[in-house]
């Protein structure tokens, strides 16, 4: 009776391929255990309050790990990543070795005291070595007794997994011999056959990081093996046999903590309690973690089936935001209102955006601890599978994920809906004029609301919800715009207005806003691709287009030659050229030009500062019709070349050429690399050509190909067209794979009315870089433009007017290629917060993004932030500089007491970084004038490599640190030590 309740009590471990709890025990057992009256562990235990405390009041250290367990088939990397270690399945076919994870190591799940028959290694065990059967999860419990099984467990089980690259285990099933053994001395045989599998692991992989799951019985023998101890259920468990969560007795946490004493006091490992609560109920499982945390025990509090993010010491925040939209299916999602409105305020806000077509299946599942909300863009309504959008956004609700609609519902407008949404239907029409009988101040943002009569809803928010703007029209009054508690809407015309007639559009609600409050995002530092260190950054490429073109006025005769001479030998800062194989090569429209295009290509890619680039083989304008059936009609004809030519042409008419996307693709960077590149130099980056829509399989076929790419996206905003419309996100997702960046700015050839003129319209890309500055900084300076660029005088006279303009500003110059890498890594940073401290946070990103953005009160704590080199004031809020992508640190309300010595700014990278007392020391360089500004450093001495700085002081306390430093392909580094 005695091991009947102690297994009872006990929640063991997973089991086969399943993504099943590690919580078994209690369904196995509880028919035996209920109409058996027994002695419990809880009644051997001294008794404690009522409270469960048993007077722990220890607090976790900051220095303890931070663990997860997820069991699902495919682990969020971009989240987990956030802990300093993730237990997985790995029968599910999870590689550890395929991602860039350096703060954060993967560890297996194995069972040592059981096996199910869908194990790897099921089959070469020895069947004698099997002794009974655990008939609750169809497996077998091992003879922990036999001689060679230490070695054949290290040999088939964790050898395989440690090839793979998991350093880490987490032992399961370590008490599942009680089972089968009925005695004490069988009991200690089996306790010391997986005493000798345990060593046998150390003694092979002595690096080898094991968690037990309990095994208290065997710890006394072998905690000097062990890195940590897990338990379930200190708080909240899980009953396998009712299917239900269940609250865990003050007696059995008592008994709990009593073995939480001896690990942690004796045997000074970190013990972590993995409690339950349902996957929707964050709450929950944030009330929890905090439970348990203050029990001096490392929390983690997810749902039975270890199938979502959990809550440990840290909350990571969900960065995923999915737009839900009808589109037209003649056109490409390049162009639907998601991508073009939605899409950049979710960005500035620091979320990844995912994409769905609402006349497709809907996404089976959209978790909360994965997506921060979801919104939905509809033009016509009620679509066409109302009652599977009914039943989709019914169960979103359910799983607490906010919903904001913009346009358009969706649905009809009748009570099944205002139940659902929990809105008031009202009585009556708008048989007249509309007027506006209440309005918040989010609404009116780029023009006021134009009130549309044949767009009024018969609705009105509840008690619960907050009116944005009511309209009115004699005794009918409705909401066209509400907050309510499941999100909130803004019907049509009060989203985005269409200016049909000068084909432009301006947002009636502030789009950040609204978002914000609807979805109910909350403050967090944002992962920021237009800055590092305080300046704006700076970026140039060159599309190919017009390098075979010649000047229209005395001088080089060609474009390309034009522009070496009067811009990239003038302008010494990271660059990024192409061309179009098409035009330049022997294959292509002008074989007698080839020799001297191709020489003054090599002579333009051997440029120290210029890194490589191509622009495809024959320009494809129209990218639909590479793939058919890619997007619509225009897709249907296939590929084919327009014989005019021109912006309506499909591609460049090249004599003999049969379209192929792996000759544009691979072919173009092998013929640039083996024709055109200097030694040491590669293609790095390819840039969409035409339209830049190129279909999901071309982007996929890009990073197959081992290159970045980058165009598209049309950030035009202007004087004469200032609204947010007009900029541009990050980049689409067009699939697995297929992420393609957008260029932060357009080219000339939009400024100049697709180059007709004036040619000199390229000046006005001043105004952009204005507008996507202040209030809000949306974009890095970026100076895209063509080869033709070099042949007109006006042209030439307006590039490099834009040129002194940006290099006038504080930027900080970068190739386009590490833009593209930062827009990559704030898709995949983990964003986290302690829990119970939601000013601390923890940043865990690749290292190429390193730069937040904070828009609340508060700076960094600085004395004891980690992986943090400096802050300071910009467009936007407060920008904190990272160290490598990594950090941990606290927003403090107010001003810190002491003021320890920070970077302010720099137009350098950084890296390197250490604080020892009031002294600094890290590395620094950049590309184009690099310089460190420190601050509260007045006092302060400053040595580079060794010797003393010479240093600029400022009156508020700042010392200016000047460097040397030339764009090149690699950073030349210095050393700084300040010492206050």
């Amino acid at each position: 009776m005695w091991v009947l309740s102690r297994l009872q009590r006990r929640t063991g471990g997973k089991r086969g391929n399943t993504a099943g709890t590690i919580a078994r025990w209690a369904g196995l057992l509880l028919a035996a255990t209920v109409s058996m009256p027994c002695v419990t562990l809880a009644q051997q235990a001294p008794a404690t309050t009522g409270s469960g405390a048993s007077g722990v009041t220890a607090s976790v250290s900051v220095n303890a790990p931070n663990i997860a367990w997820f069991y699902g088939d495919k682990p969020p990397v971009a989240q987990l990543r956030a802990f300093d270690a993730v237990v997985v399945e790995p029968d599910h076919g999870f590689d550890p070795s395929q991602f860039k994870t350096p703060k954060t190591q993967w560890y297996a799940y194995v069972s040592v005291g059981e096996v199910t028959p869908q194990r790897s290694w099921y089959k070469d065990l020895p069947k004698t070595w099997l002794l009974g059967r655990n008939e609750a999860w169809a497996s077998r419990v091992v003879d922990q007794t036999q001689p060679e099984w230490p070695a054949f467990y290290v040999e088939h089980v964790i050898k395989p997994l440690w090839d793979k690259g998991y350093r880490g285990f987490f032992l399961d099933t370590l008490d599942s011999y009680q089972l089968v053994a009925k005695d004490d001395a069988s009991r200690a045989a089996q306790e010391a056959g997986m005493v000798r599998v345990i060593r046998a692991i150390k003694a092979r992989y002595p690096d080898a990081k094991l968690i037990f799951n309990r095994g208290f019985e065997i710890l006394p023998q072998v905690h000097d093996q062990a890195y940590a101890v897990a338990f379930e259920s200190l708080y909240r468990g899980w009953d396998q046999g009712a299917k239900q969560y269940k609250e865990v007795s003050d007696a059995d946490r008592a008994w709990l903590m009593g073995q939480v004493r001896k690990i942690r006091d004796e045997y000074h490992l970190p013990v972590i309690a993995i409690d339950y609560c349902p996957p929707a109920d964050r709450a929950c499982a944030r009330d929890t973690a905090k439970r348990i945390k203050a029990q001096g025990v490392v929390p983690y509090v997810t749902d039975p089936d270890l199938s979502t993010i959990g809550v440990g010491r840290i909350e990571v925040l969900p960065r995923k935001v999915l737009i839900l939209q009808d589109r037209d299916p003649r056109t490409t999602i390049d162009t639907s209102e998601g991508v073009r409105f939605v899409a950049t305020p979710l960005n500035f806000l620091g979320y990844d955006v995912e994409y769905a077509d609402i006349n497709k299946t809907l996404p089976a599942s959209v978790p909360p601890d994965r997506y921060a909300g979801v919104v939905v863009w509809v033009n016509t309504s009620p679509i066409k599978q109302v009652a599977a959008l009914s039943s989709w956004v019914r169960q979103r609700i359910h799983d607490g994920v906010r919903i904001a609609f913009l346009n358009q519902f969706g649905l009809p407008v009748d009570g099944s809906m205002a139940d659902m949404f929990k809105l008031q239907l009202v009585r009556g029409r708008a048989n007249g004029p509309l007027s506006v009988v209440s309005q918040d101040r989010m609404m009116g943002f780029e023009m006021a609301p134009q009130p549309e009569r044949r767009e009024a809803q018969p609705i009105k928010v509840s008690a619960n919800g907050q009116s944005l703007l009511r309209l009115k029209s004699g005794n009918f009054e409705f909401d066209a715009a509400a907050i309510t508690d499941w999100g909130g809407y803004v019907l049509n015309p009060y989203a985005v207005f269409s200016m049909d007639t000068v084909e432009q559009a301006r947002w009636v609600v502030q789009p950040i806003e609204f978002l914000r409050r609807a979805l109910a995002l909350p403050d967090m530092p944002i992962p920021d691709v237009t800055s590092e260190n305080g300046r704006r950054l700076m970026l140039v490429h060159v599309d190919g287009d017009g390098f075979a073109s010649r000047a229209e006025f005395p001088g080089p005769e060609y474009s390309g030659e034009v522009l070496l001479q009067d811009v990239w030998e003038k302008y010494r800062i990271p660059t990024t050229l192409s061309v179009i194989e098409g035009e330049v090569g022997a294959s292509g429209l002008y074989p007698k030009l080839t020799p001297r295009l191709e020489a003054i290509a090599r002579q333009m890619f051997a440029l120290p500062y210029v890194e490589l680039g191509t622009h495809t083989y024959s320009h494809p304008f129209d990218w639909s019709r590479t793939v058919p059936g890619a997007a619509g009609d225009r897709a249907k004809e296939g590929p084919g070349a327009d014989k005019g030519g021109g912006d309506t042409a499909f591609a460049l008419s090249i004599p003999g050429y049969k379209f192929s996307l792996d000759r544009e693709i691979s072919g173009s960077i092998n013929y640039i690399n083996e024709r055109l590149a200097p030694p040491g130099k590669r293609v790095k980056i390819l840039q969409w050509s035409g339209d830049c829509q190129p279909p999901e399989i071309a982007v996929r076929m890009t990073w197959d190909a081992g290159v970045l790419n980058l165009n598209g996206g049309d950030t035009t905003i202007t004087r004469s067209s200032p609204s947010w419309t007009e900029i541009a996100p990050l980049g689409i997702d067009k699939g697995p794979g297929a992420y393609q960046v957008f260029a932060p700015n357009q080219n000339e050839n939009v400024y100049t009315n697709d180059w007709t003129g004036p040619f000199y319209g390229f000046d006005r890309l001043i105004e952009t870089l204005q507008l996507t500055d202040t209030p809000y900084r949306f974009k890095p300076i970026n100076i895209y433009y063509h080869m033709y660029s070099g042949t007109k005088l006006a042209s030439l006279k307006a590039l490099k007017k834009v040129y002194d303009y940006a290099l006038a500003q504080p930027v900080f110059p970068i190739y386009s290629t590490e833009y593209v890498a930062k827009v990559l890594d704030f898709r995949s940073m983990a964003i986290a917060r302690e829990v119970g401290d939601d000013n601390t946070w923890v940043v865990r990103g690749d290292g190429d993004l390193r730069e937040l953005r904070w828009m609340a009160r508060g700076t960094p704590r600085m004395a004891d932030a980690r992986g943090v080199v400096g802050y300071d004031k910009a467009a936007g809020g407060i920008y904190i500089h990272l160290d490598d992508g990594a950090a941990r640190f606290t927003l403090a309300p107010e001003a810190e007491s002491a003021k320890p010595a920070y970077i302010a700014e720099a137009a350098a990278f950084v890296r390197n970084f250490a604080r020892n007392g009031n002294a600094l020391s890290f590395e620094a360089g950049g590309y184009y004038k690099p310089f460190v500004r420190l601050a509260n450093a007045g006092a302060c001495r400053v040595k580079v490599n060794g010797n003393p700085a010479g240093t600029a002081r400022a009156q508020d306390n700042t010392v200016r640190v000047d460097l040397t430093g030339a764009a090149a392909q690699t950073v030349t580094y210095q050393r700084i030590d300040v010492v206050c």
